[in-house]
């Protein structure tokens, strides 16, 4: 695995960290106090700028309630990169993993779970679909501007 590609991990498992924590209302903080780490920390680890240790992690997916499988849950590999590791058959390949999805980017930040927390407390299936109408009109009518 290429550096690129170990960025792109830490940054996915990262933004999974990012998203359970803001799930359960917990500040980064709570997580730092559980982990015997400065908030600044646990800010690195969600920004994918340090690498979480794998004991580390298994002790997060144990306070967050998960498996550890969670972490990893959206990470495909990519058919364009391949590389063979060290100790691998000749003829086996392990390919890169793609960037962060914009989707999990979104549904990681704080707007995208209060979105669907709030969107998930409306009873009426109706009222729900009638949202997802409105706003599928709204990104018609007001594409997003590039940066």
């Amino acid at each position: 695995m290429n550096k690129v590609s170990e960025k792109l991990v830490d940054a996915h498992i990262g933004s999974r960290l990012r998203l359970r924590r803001l799930m359960l209302g917990m500040s980064q903080e709570a997580l730092g106090e559980s982990l015997s780490v400065t908030f600044q920390q646990v800010q690195k680890y969600e920004k994918g700028t340090n690498r979480i240790s794998a004991s580390r992690l298994y002790y997060i997916a144990s306070i967050f309630d998960v498996p550890l499988s969670y972490f990893f849950s959206g990470l495909a590999p990519s058919e364009t990169d391949s590389q063979q590791p060290m100790g691998m058959a000749e003829g086996t390949t392990v390919e890169a993993l793609p960037y962060v999805s914009p989707y999990l980017a979104f549904v990681s930040s704080a707007e995208g779970v209060q979105l669907n927390q709030a969107f998930i407390g409306i009873g009426s299936a109706n009222v729900r679909r009638d949202i997802v109408t409105l706003v599928c009109d709204l990104a018609q009518a007001m594409p997003m501007r590039r940066r």
